[in-house]
Formats: structure tokens, C-alpha cells, sequence
């Protein structure tokens, strides 16, 4: 399939339009909204506390609805976080220990099947993990100077960037492991006890302000990481213009 490559302007307003699927609280929509985007959010939770423009409805059947209306077309790019709890790091090893697992979903296949119907250039996100993405783009909180390592891996469709550095850590995260407490520069923003990050805590080290739900919280990305796909995105795409 052939994606475009060009920024679409064929929409009110100077920015061009996004996409963000499974949108939770909008942390991957903030960094967007930053790069220079007009960002409309999809989730299948209400989301009270997502700051720009929200449809509340199944992602993938709001993608789908877009583009069998042709109105995907007024879009220049989707980002998509699709759910994918039984392969995440995080929880991959405790589903296994516990016998859990069954009712996690894992819909990165048939999101990139939709998102490659769009015709439109995409971004997928996922947490570290054995989710069967491609990782063209990894990020770390260290990258951007964050109280937070979270790694995430970003598979791009239809477009591609230089991938950037990964810096070394300065040190732990901090809180319990294996019965020993471990200090460091890096707070936990998952989960709950054993030392994980407070609301506040979180807050600070991601650069979120706009949310104080914890369960938000622990599903975003920090706004740094989409921040900078979004400009390395536009800086691409406007190159690619003027040579073409």
C-alpha cells in the first residue's frame, strides 16, 4: 500500500489533524498538541479529564466508521495505543505465575490491519514487552531529562525517522524488589505499595497536570515521547513536500 506522505490541510484551521486511538487520559495527545497538532482522542472509557476533542466509543470501530465514510481522509496521521496487557513486561510474568491472562485482549493485529486500510501514515505504541510490533522508535524517560524510565517501543507506518540514542540510566527506580528497598532517581508509576510513586509523584515526573486519576496515571506515556515523534514527523513529511 502506498501512504501518503504530504501534510493534508483540508480542514478547518492551520494544524493538521490527528488521530489518537485508545486516547486514555491524553498523555500521547498532549505531546501532539505540543508538536503543532489539532488532536481528536478515541476511547472506549469515558474520559472526562482528556483535554482536546473526545469520542467515546470502540476505537476500532470508529477507524473503521472513518474510513468506510471517507472521512479519515480529513486526517494526516493516527496514533494508536492498542491494549496488550498478556504480552507487557509488567504484567506478562505475573498473568503466567497467577494462571491470569484469559481476559486480557491483545489488539495490535487487528489495529494495524485497519490502520494500513486507512492509507494513512500511523504510529503504533506499546510498553516493553513481546507485543509483535516493530521497534523503530524506542524512548526513555532518561531521553528527556523525566523522573520516569518507562520505555516504549513505536512501530511507524508509512513514514520513518533516525532513531534516537538510548542514554544510560543514572540509576534505580525507586522502591521494593525482592524484599530490599533501593533508592534512586526514578520514581515507579505503576501499580500501587511497595514503594510506588504517589499521584503527586507521577504528576511531576511525566509532566502530566491535567489528570490526578491514578489509573490514568499508570497507562500514559509521558507528552516528551509524543512530543517528539510529532515534530520528527512534520519535519519529515514538509521535507518530503518541498523536494517533491
Amino acid at each position: 500500500m502506498t501512504h501518503p506522505t504530504h501534510i493534508r490541510r483540508d480542514h478547518t484551521g492551520d494544524r493538521p489533524l490527528l488521530l489518537d486511538l485508545f486516547c486514555c487520559a491524553g498523555g500521547a495527545g498532549r505531546g501532539y498538541d505540543r508538536a503543532g497538532f489539532a488532536v481528536t482522542g478515541v476511547d472506549i472509557r469515558p474520559r472526562p479529564n482528556y483535554p482536546f476533542t473526545f469520542i467515546h466509543g470502540d476505537a476500532l470501530t470508529v477507524l473503521a466508521d472513518l474510513i468506510a465514510s471517507g472521512e479519515i481522509r480529513r486526517y494526516s496521521v493516527i496514533h494508536a495505543s492498542p491494549p496488550c496487557q498478556k504480552r507487557c513486561a509488567l504484567t506478562v510474568g505475573t498473568n503466567r505465575s497467577r494462571g491470569w491472562g484469559g481476559e486480557h485482549v491483545d489488539l495490535v493485529a487487528p489495529t494495524r490491519e485497519l490502520l494500513d486500510a486507512s492509507g494513512l501514515p500511523y504510529v503504533i505504541e506499546q510498553p516493553d514487552g513481546k507485543a509483535d510490533v516493530r521497534k523503530d522508535i524506542t524512548l526513555c524517560g532518561e531521553q528527556f531529562g523525566l523522573g520516569v524510565l518507562r520505555h516504549r517501543n513505536f512501530e511507524l507506518g508509512g513514514w520513518s525517522t533516525a532513531k534516537p540514542k538510548h542514554l544510560k540510566h543514572r540509576g534505580r527506580v525507586r522502591g521494593w524488589r525482592h524484599g530490599e528497598y533501593r533508592d534512586g532517581p526514578y520514581v515507579a508509576a505503576y501499580g500501587a505499595g511497595g514503594g510506588k510513586a504517589t499521584v503527586p509523584e507521577m504528576q511531576q515526573a511525566m509532566g502530566i497536570d491535567w489528570t490526578d486519576v491514578r489509573e490514568e496515571l499508570t497507562e500514559a506515556i509521558p507528552p516528551a515521547y509524543s512530543e517528539w515523534l510529532g515534530r520528527a514527523f512534520l519535519a519529515r513529511t514538509t521535507v518530503v513536500a518541498v523536494a517533491a
